[in-house]
């Protein structure tokens, strides 16, 4: 297992890296929301902070590589910024093609009094061109019929669905990570590590370099490093890269809990809060 932290601001890192080196470039950046690992700024300071953040993303991103840009609502006096709209042309402007913008629907958060409480965040899937890595089978999950077949036809009696399961649809249903969460730590914004091994499993092959410009405490690194790829990451809050660490170690010696893929979000038999 091969991975490459570093406490830094992500411009200083990506400077020293080689074009074109990763399959897969995920993250989830700050929304502008004035969290502890951010400076609240306006929306033009913010989005010129992204558009170089981003070019540099590009310039590393492997010709037929994913670049996957999970992002929320930025809030301001209670109306909701959507983010991914202000960034879609920041894409756009790089040649970069739009595969699928994936709402990730979880359950749990913040109740609101003057709207409705939000409940999804999204994940645009990007690509550099036309020829890009892609894998179905290693994320297709259970069909609801599975047994159904054709009833008339030339493929009468024949199953009349793939019986490796479903294509997973770009709804994906994933429960947030909040204090009952195996995966909880510190960070007030976490990625859950089975997401972001949906898009490893889908977008890259064995032994590809997947990188988080935006790494917190690792899980897009652990994500990589379960799968057999090599995980780069950087952040700026010291605190965090030490638990990225420590949790990569404790992935290699095989004593990192992770929730596991495929896992029912609700399961009636567990006790209350039980994921």
């Amino acid at each position: 297992m091969l991975s490459v932290l570093e406490c830094s601001d992500n411009i200083a890192y990506m400077a020293k890296l080689q074009d074109g080196m990763f399959k897969l470039v995920v993250t989830s950046p700050p929304y502008n929301l004035g969290k502890q690992y951010e400076t609240r700024s306006t929306l033009e300071t913010y989005l010129e902070a992204q558009q170089t953040v981003i070019a540099e993303c590009v310039r590393l991103l492997h010709p037929q590589g994913s670049l996957c840009w999970q992002v929320g609502n930025h809030v301001d006096n209670g109306m909701i910024v959507p983010l991914d709209t202000l960034l879609y042309p920041v894409f756009q402007s790089h040649g970069l093609k739009l595969r699928n913008r994936i709402v990730w629907h979880f359950g749990h958060g913040l109740h609101c009094t003057n709207r409705l409480s939000g409940r999804y965040e999204t994940i645009n899937w990007w690509t550099k061109g036309n020829d890009y890595t892609w894998h179905l089978d290693p994320i297709r999950v259970p069909s609801k019929y599975p047994n159904k077949r054709h009833f008339k036809g030339p493929n009468v009696g024949k199953l009349s669905c793939n019986p490796k399961g479903k294509n997973p649809s770009d709804v994906w249903m994933f429960p947030n990570v909040k204090n009952n969460h195996p995966e909880k730590t510190e960070h007030p914004c976490q990625f859950p590590v089975e997401l972001v091994e949906r898009l490893v499993l889908s977008m890259t092959d064995k032994g590809d370099s997947v990188f988080d410009p935006y790494m917190g405490v690792g899980s897009s690194v652990v994500a990589a490093l379960k799968h057999g790829r090599i995980g780069y990451g950087c952040d700026i809050v010291p605190e965090y890269v030490d638990i990225a660490n420590e949790r990569v170690n404790a992935l290699k010696a095989g004593k990192l809990i992770t929730r596991p893929m495929g896992k029912p979000i609700y399961d009636p038999t567990l006790p209350r809060g039980g994921h």
